[in-house]
């Protein structure tokens, strides 16, 4: 018997929907999608069904993630921010749907499996089998998906069908879908989220953090930040540093003073903005975070995009905020009045000794964020050298400097060593600087540099007893360190705040305690010392072999690299005509050498760009011949050291200089069509199918990024390729013709599967999550080696679909990269394996090499230590649940107290005129 349903003559969810579905056994349907349908697909009738209710839904996963199909089904999940809703007028009936909705699907009466959209298309088609309280059943089809809208409000026609043909035809259909491979059964985190916010209480900053006692959980300030709810997440060892930091800004101390030395790909940039921003909502002064100048935009966007955390940075003259507004500086003492409680600020103008920043040290900090601090070091280590008697460069002096103006200090490094294991005790006397928890008092003996280093390097030894106690009670460990210094302290009557103890206490420690001191001295101080207690390292290959007790699965899923480009043989040939450019730009460098005693990167860019592609070296020479003010991308002043600046009077040509550049410039545009670097390219993604698995391209420069997505466009006309470079010049290209886009657009095109072949500057190599992309190209190789690892922590990281990932570096044969490489190649994996990615100070060897200094770059290389100076273990991750936290901070509240500036004002001061 067929019945015919018309919203327009019946209120079809009463006439039809509530009479069949009372007391029903069982209910199959195949709905809409599942984030919006998951909330609506409950009411009164379905509580009143006796047996299992199951609902297929679509959704906007790809059909790859079904690999990881946990995390995908929780990302489109809570990416549809369900707990808008509980803050929207209709709350209270939200509520009581995520109630409703939480019993059902806790006691597995209500199942859902999610589809891709890509698995059988959009599935618009929207039918369902009632198995009545009688047992038999009908099928029904229509518009009407499992919406109140669609049921109560909407224009809907539905046909109801109970003969055996009908009901047989629908059910047949449901199956397919749900026995479909691709359908992911809805995630556990999922029905854990609709409970936690069945719960969900919206609380106060004064309930949380300013109501006289420290807060003790920092769950929720955290729990419905972006990265929660929108991104990947926190991984547990992300957490488990984040929490370490918050617990100590509010421990006994009440400071937090640590080394995050992270490999990089890990996420260390996250971890540190995260507790920064805790630190902001429980405080109330500034929170200043340095970092070199290439790295201001991508810290602003992601304290913006996965924390809802706005921020300013100091362009040098002004501030701007988040919404790029300017707030103009009338003077250098405005550098104090940053329109945000987190100001971003270069190293660049630190290490130049720039007037404005020293008027930083006029303030008083909560917190204090040095990024790449193994660039704060003493000058001029290296053989023969007196390490005690080097000097610190300026952004080691002005961070000594101002960690006496900061509560808490946290440093980020890959490589708390580069040189000397004398850079990893700097960077931990920086943190004593106002805080004796670090390496004791005045009179420590982990005070004297060469001591300590030797104490932690070698076997432990110590002369007598009394020596033992020495190197244990200043600082001594707190409580929860080990249980010996928990007993200890209890003899002596001391809490975790008594940072040091007397020498002559030492016979108050019960025999049983000495005993232990002297047996397992050489134990406890490999385990038990400053560098193990502040700097925090975790490396890719712990955390890929570590197993989380509650999954037993690794921490993180191991990724292998596929390197490409490592052998001579895969050294890319020269042609005559680029090969004569080349000479020639080799020839101009050495003249510019000879005339400029300084300047070392701006004397070797033009190597270093035609090494990228023909174009980029076209456009430099052309630059060089007009005006070198308008240089592209000519070198990252701002970072360089005050001796490394020149003059712009220096910048005029001399003849013989000038007739070397019109010369290349001939070189180059003979054969300007022809670029062999893109021939290996195309042969990467064509005939090694690297396309397939999706790549991405990087080049430190914009002009080759852009010949070359041209380049593409033309052999692959049908192809979407994206362009990632800075915000006003990112976009998309398809036959040849470019639309700008926003960079976000890119990034939910790659996750989406819809963009497979992205090209990016540098910009791209921060902050982006690309594990849908397998395979990686590096049109050239960066003089700054970290690069290359934080290019490759792009792809390889947490969610990559493939157990393997490529990696192709492009060099030409009998060029600076390819020099320096040969002159590496012996180093290169001890290097890496040493210090977890290669250090900057071989930046310094491809100046040397542009510049013919093979000598002094050979001295640089054989001065890198040939095994780790000492072991830095740091492999606790603790098992840290905030997702499920009901209790959630105001974000009105949040985003006012972070909006408030160092000089206690509104974010848009009186006294100023933005501009933009």
């Amino acid at each position: 018997m067929i019945n015919r349903f018309s919203s327009r003559r019946q209120r079809i969810d009463r006439s039809f929907l509530a009479s069949r579905l009372q007391g029903a056994l069982t209910y199959d349907r195949i709905a809409g999608y599942f984030s919006s349908s998951l909330l609506e697909v409950v009411g009164e009738e379905l509580d009143s069904i006796q047996g299992q209710i199951r609902v297929v839904c679509n959704s906007d996963l790809a059909p790859e993630d079904v690999q990881v199909a946990k995390a995908a089904v929780k990302r489109s999940w809570t990416a549809s921010e369900p707990e808008k809703l509980l803050d929207s007028p209709g709350a209270f009936q939200a509520r009581e749907r995520f109630q409703r909705l939480y019993q059902m699907l806790s006691s597995g009466k209500l199942e859902v499996r999610v589809l891709p959209d890509e698995a059988f298309g959009l599935v618009h088609g929207k039918a369902g089998v009632i198995t009545l309280a009688d047992g038999n059943k009908l099928a029904f089809m229509g518009s009407a998906n499992e919406s109140k809208s669609a049921w109560k409000l909407n224009y809907e026609l539905v046909w109801e069908d109970s003969s055996l043909e009908a009901v047989s035809w629908v059910q047949e259909e449901f199956d397919a879908l749900w026995l479909s491979p691709y359908a992911i059964p809805l995630a556990e985190a999922v029905i854990q989220d609709v409970g936690r916010l069945a719960e969900r209480k919206v609380i106060v900053l004064a309930d949380w953090a300013r109501s006289g006692e420290p807060p003790s959980d920092p769950a929720p300030a955290i729990v419905e930040a972006p990265v929660l709810r929108q991104e990947a997440g926190l991984w547990d060892h992300q957490k488990y540093f984040v929490k370490t930091v918050f617990d100590a800004h509010h421990g006994p101390i009440g400071k937090a003073r640590f080394i995050l030395a992270d490999q990089v790909g890990l996420g260390k940039t996250l971890q540190l903005a995260m507790a920064a921003q805790l630190i902001a909502l429980t405080g109330e002064k500034p929170i200043l975070i340095l970092a070199p100048k290439p790295l201001l935009p991508q810290w602003q966007d992601e304290l913006m995009d996965k924390l809802g955390m706005p921020s300013a940075v100091w362009d040098g003259k002004n501030w701007i905020d988040e919404n790029e507004i300017v707030y103009p500086a009338r003077d250098s003492n405005d550098i104090k009045k940053c329109p945000r409680r987190v100001g971003l600020i270069s190293t660049g103008l630190i290490k130049r000794k720039s007037d404005s920043v020293t008027r930083l040290l006029d303030i008083e900090y909560d917190c204090v964020i040095l990024d790449e601090a193994h660039h704060a070091r003493r000058r001029n280590l290296g053989p023969g050298k007196d390490e005690q008697k080097a000097e610190p460069n300026n952004l080691l002096a002005f961070i000594q400097q101002i960690a006496f103006q900061t509560r808490s200090l946290l440093l980020a490094t890959a490589t708390p060593v580069q040189l000397r294991p004398i850079e990893a005790w700097d960077l931990l006397e920086v943190l004593s600087r106002g805080d004796d928890s670090v390496l004791g008092s005045t009179l420590s003996r982990w005070r004297k540099p060469m001591d300590a280093l030797e104490m932690v390097m070698s076997q432990p030894k110590a002369a007598n007893k009394l020596e033992m106690w020495d190197w244990v009670r200043d600082p001594l460990p707190p409580k929860t360190e080990d249980p010996l210094f928990a007993q200890i302290r209890m003899r002596l009557g001391l809490e975790d705040d008594h940072l040091n103890v007397p020498g002559n206490r030492y016979g108050e420690v019960s025999m049983a305690q000495r005993q232990k001191l002297e047996w397992d001295f050489k134990e406890i101080m490999q385990h038990h010392n400053p560098f193990i207690r502040r700097i925090i390292r975790r490396t890719r290959e712990y955390l890929e072999n570590t197993l989380d007790p509650e999954t037993s699965e690794p921490y993180l899923k191991k990724i292998d690299v596929v390197l490409w480009g490592e052998q001579n043989s895969d050294a890319v040939s020269l042609p005559s005509y680029l090969k004569e450019a080349y000479d020639l730009a080799e020839e101009f460098c050495r003249l510019l050498q000879q005339r400029l005693p300084s300047g070392g990167f701006l004397k070797t860019l033009l190597l270093r760009r035609i090494g990228s592609s023909v174009f980029a070296g076209m456009q430099t020479v052309q630059k060089m011949l007009s005006s070198w003010q308008t240089l592209p991308e000519t070198v990252e002043d701002d970072e360089a050291e005050d001796d490394e600046s020149i003059s712009s009077s220096s910048m005029t040509l001399t003849k013989d200089e000038r007739e070397l550049l019109e010369k290349t410039l001939s070189a180059l545009q003979s054969n300007r069509e022809r670029d062999p670097k893109h021939a290996v390219v195309l042969h990467c993604l064509r005939d090694s199918r690297w396309l397939e698995k999706g790549c991405i391209v990087f080049s430190q420069y914009r002009d080759s990024v852009l010949s070359l997505a041209k380049f593409l466009s033309a052999e692959f006309p049908h192809e979407l390729i994206g362009v990632y470079s800075g915000p006003d010049s990112s976009g998309l290209m398809l036959s040849g013709e470019w639309q700008p886009q926003e960079r976000e657009t890119l990034k939910q095109l790659v996750r989406q599967g819809k963009l497979r072949l992205l090209l990016g500057t540098d910009a791209a190599s921060e902050g982006l999550n690309l594990q849908r992309l397998g395979r990686l190209i590096n049109l050239d190789l960066p003089w700054n080696p970290t690069r290359l690892e934080q290019r490759k922590g792009r792809i390889q990281r947490i969610g990559q679909l493939n157990d393997s990932i490529e990696i192709y570096n492009l060099r030409y044969l009998g060029s600076v990269e390819d020099r320096v490489h040969q002159l590496l190649s012996t180093r290169l994996q001890s290097i890496h394996t040493l210090f977890g990615q290669i250090p900057d100070v071989l930046e310094d060897v491809w100046i040397n090499v542009a510049l013919g200094q093979q000598a002094q770059a050979r001295q640089i290389i054989d001065a890198l230590p040939e095994e780790h100076p000492f072991t830095i273990r740091y492999t606790d991750i603790e098992k840290i649940d905030w997702e499920t936290c009901n209790r959630v901070l105001s974000s009105q509240e949040k985003l006012k107290a972070l909006s408030v500036g160092w000089i206690g004002r509104s974010s848009m001061p009186l006294d100023y005129h933005p501009a933009t």
